[in-house]
């Protein structure tokens, strides 16, 4: 008898190993949690063996878990990229992506880039602006889908990752050492500046800002001059900047969240396959220092 394996059941496989656990799983994929333990189960009966196990550290896969990984990436590589192809007539028309100023150029620049190659035909617009400016954007119907930053925590979006948020200035500059602290921020709407203002006052660190119009280049200008400090995700940060320990006086910072928000209703295949390329996109970025 032949036994073929369900690409739903690997891709759940493939997905709770790579968040390591059942929850964050079932917000990635739109399932329940029992839903994503029972096809996780299913798997298992397939193959006969068990994929998972726990320690005290969480989930872990077993040895059979760890043989099956790579090559169950390998085949939802494969099967993603024959619907691709197959399907590739059938999307067509336009896009609206909304992206926050920080990632538009870093993260997602791949995505865009590999997405327009391989749907030509498709138009896209991108809307760049603040993470809550976007959520209201998704909400009014004027795009498609979004990729927002919010702090860690409950989400009506889907979990694509999880960075640090951190602080960021001149290499070898003053401006960390100034008080009141001279802060550049892109935006007042900016999804880090609560965050960033309450760690400020919560520890008694006097501030001053330097600009907040919306503008991602003059922000990096600022802290390139060593007029200011900002805060950005690490995974962001340009090369040439640094991160900013927390022993020269700054506080620490909350861990921020990169979710995926897709309208509650009609999502087109346009749209249903940038939602693809970003949720891959994300998945193979090398983590951050």
């Amino acid at each position: 008898m032949i036994r073929n394996l369900d690409t739903a059941l690997v891709r759940t496989f493939v997905t709770v190993a790579d968040k390591a656990s059942m929850t964050a799983a079932a917000n990635a994929l739109h399932l329940t949690q029992g839903a994503v333990s029972q096809q996780v189960k299913r798997l298992e009966e397939t193959l006969g063996c068990s994929l998972f196990e726990r320690d005290r550290r969480g989930l872990r896969l077993t040895r059979a878990g760890e043989r099956l990984f790579d090559k169950a990436r390998r085949l939802l590589s494969l099967n993603d990229e024959i619907w691709a192809e197959m399907a590739g007539s059938a999307v067509a028309g336009q896009v609206r992506l909304g992206v926050p100023y920080d990632l538009v150029g870093t993260l997602l620049a791949p995505v865009l880039k590999a997405y327009a190659e391989a749907y030509p035909q498709v138009e896209i617009s991108l809307a760049c602006a603040s993470s809550p400016e976007l959520s209201s954007a998704l909400a009014a119907g004027t795009i498609d889908l979004a990729v927002i930053e919010e702090r860690v925590g409950p989400t009506s979006g889907e979990c694509l990752a999880i960075d640090r948020l951190v602080w960021v200035g001149a290499r070898g500059g003053v401006a960390r050492a100034k008080r009141p602290l001279p802060v550049s921020i892109v935006a007042e709407t900016c999804a880090f500046r609560p965050a960033v203002l309450s760690a400020l006052n919560e520890h008694g660190l006097e501030w001053r800002t330097v600009f907040e119009n919306g503008n991602i280049d003059a922000t990096t200008a600022t802290v390139r001059s060593d007029l200011a400090v900002t805060t950005w995700l690490a995974s962001t940060v340009p090369a040439d900047l640094d991160i900013l320990p927390f022993d020269v006086g700054l506080p620490p910072l909350p861990n921020f969240a990169i979710n995926l928000h897709l309208p509650r209703h009609g999502v087109g295949p346009a749209a249903q396959e940038f939602a693809r390329f970003i949720r891959d996109g994300l998945a193979r970025r090398p983590a951050a220092a």
